[in-house]
Parts: structure tokens; C-alpha cells; sequence
């Protein structure tokens, strides 16, 4: 498959991504598929910080900040902007997997050492930036880490393919 057919998409129509320079109020990427134009835009909310066990916290420690985060979720979801949210598993549960040297290589934990892991994601549809930073200077996990806000250039459904959403 050549680069073009990808951009076709998989309905063989062309697609057109154009962003404007400021990526705050008003910023808008426009999908032109049959002069559709989307006004939403879609963040992944990547929460990094220490894990609990790392820093001697028990469950019963945890239990506020899980409570938090319950509160939050139901928040996203009450306001119609969470699309999923997942909480990723301890890093020691972490495989590797690389080919840079030509072959596969597979190494237990992360590839990175760092203090912060990647520890969770919130996946919202806002209408910019500025409601996305919003949303994350919410997170209860900017108490003890940081939220990295990425926006989503492409997503796979079964029944769609790949698609811009």
C-alpha cells in the first residue's frame, strides 16, 4: 500500500488535514471527506507519575485518590467528553519489545528508567486545546505528577478502519 492510498483512507477518498497556527481558542482541524468538517478534536490525557507501591503507599492509601478519580471520570462523562479510560498495570509488569537492531529484542520492564511512569489515560473529545488543558489541570494526578496532553491523529474502529476522528 503507498503512502497515497493511506491518506485515501479506506473509502479511497482523499483526505485534507489542515491545522491552524494557534492551537488554542478556536483551533480547529478540518477533515474535508465530502465537505464534512469537524469541529471536535480528540486528546489523550497521559497521566505520569510515581507509582503507589514504588513510594511505600497501600491500597488503603490510594483509596482517596481512586475516589478522585472516580469523581473525575463521572465529571468527563456527565459533561458528554469521555470517549474510554484505561489504568495501566505496575511497570513491572512492563515487555519491552524492539527491532532497531534488525531483529526482535524483548527486555522485562520499561524501555525508559524514570521516576514518573506512564500510568493512565483519559481519551476526550473537546472543541480545542484550551478545553482539553482545562480538563486536565483537573486530573487529581497533576497532585503527584503530570498530565501530558496529546491530541489523537488517528484512531481504528473494526467496523470503520482507520479514520480521522
Amino acid at each position: 500500500m503507498s503512502a497515497l492510498d493511506v491518506l485515501r483512507g479506506p473509502l479511497g477518498r482523499q483526505l485534507s488535514i489542515r491545522s491552524r497556527p494557534n492551537r488554542h481558542d478556536d483551533d480547529k482541524v478540518t477533515i474535508n471527506v465530502e465537505n464534512v468538517e469537524e469541529d471536535n478534536m480528540r486528546y489523550c490525557l497521559l497521566m505520569h507519575y510515581q507509582e503507589g507501591g514504588e513510594i511505600g503507599l497501600t491500597e488503603e492509601d490510594m483509596a482517596p485518590a481512586m475516589a478522585a478519580f472516580q469523581a473525575y471520570a463521572d465529571d468527563l462523562s456527565a459533561a458528554g467528553v469521555l470517549i474510554g479510560t484505561e489504568v495501566l498495570d505496575s511497570v513491572v509488569s512492563t515487555t519491552t519489545v524492539t527491532g532497531r537492531n534488525g531483529t526482535a529484542e524483548i527486555q522485562d520492564g520499561p524501555f525508559a528508567d524514570t521516576k514518573e511512569k506512564l500510568g493512565g489515560i483519559f481519551v476526550i473529545e473537546v472543541d480545542n486545546l484550551d478545553e482539553a488543558i482545562k480538563w486536565a489541570q483537573r486530573n487529581p494526578a497533576n497532585g503527584w505528577g503530570s498530565i501530558e496532553i496529546r491530541p489523537v491523529a488517528r484512531t481504528y474502529a473494526a467496523d470503520r478502519g482507520w479514520y480521522n476522528p
